[in-house]
């Protein structure tokens, strides 16, 4: 689906940026709703979906547990 999008856990990459978490969002935010940037009208929502969309991926990478990695 979004093939620019890189895997955020480890062993594909070690540390995860803010950056790198908001551009992952944005990507999908992009692609799901069809516009690269949206009509002032839908701007809002499309930020909005983009923020959460950012939380939900920090909480996902916060509690995923890799089998055979160290904690971390």
């Amino acid at each position: 689906m979004c093939r620019s999008i890189k895997t955020l856990r480890p062993p594909f990459t070690d540390e995860v940026t803010e950056e790198d978490i908001r551009a992952a969002a944005l990507q999908y935010v992009r692609k799901i709703s069809g516009f690269r940037a949206p009509a002032a009208h839908n701007a809002e929502a499309f930020d909005r979906a983009v923020e959460e969309i950012a939380q939900a991926s920090r909480a996902l990478l916060a509690s995923l547990q890799v089998r055979g990695s160290a904690a971390r």
